[in-house]
């Protein structure tokens, strides 16, 4: 089950995908088990949306945070308590930077306007 919803993006072996997808497709997809896709979800990690069979479906951007989980937790060595405050941590600063750069692109293109 794959619709349209998004941004395409680059699956482990390099073959892109977009949409949303059902916990087997994206635990596939991600090279991780459907269980703890589900544990993940359990304990807050993340949210898939829900049809209204109540499947899960992942969309492109549960797939990229459930990557970042996975490096934390894989190659960082993390516990799920320690993604949960790298997660929380992380999601107001991308928020931050995000504004920043729009700021400067605002104030770049008002001075370019200025000096024309």
């Amino acid at each position: 089950m794959v619709a349209d919803r998004g941004n395409a993006q680059t699956g482990a072996d390099g073959v892109e995908f977009s949409g949303v997808y059902i916990i087997s497709v994206a635990a596939r997809l991600l090279e991780m088990h459907p269980q703890t896709l589900r544990k993940y979800e359990r304990v807050g990690l993340v949210q898939p949306s829900r049809t209204g069979g109540h499947l899960r479906l992942y969309s492109n951007e549960d797939l990229l945070r459930l990557r970042v989980i996975r490096r934390l937790v894989d190659e960082l060595g993390l516990n799920l308590a320690g993604v949960r405050l790298v997660l929380d941590l992380v999601g107001p600063l991308q928020r931050l930077v995000d504004g920043a750069e729009l700021n400067t692109e605002t104030l770049n293109a008002a001075a370019i306007r200025a000096t024309a």
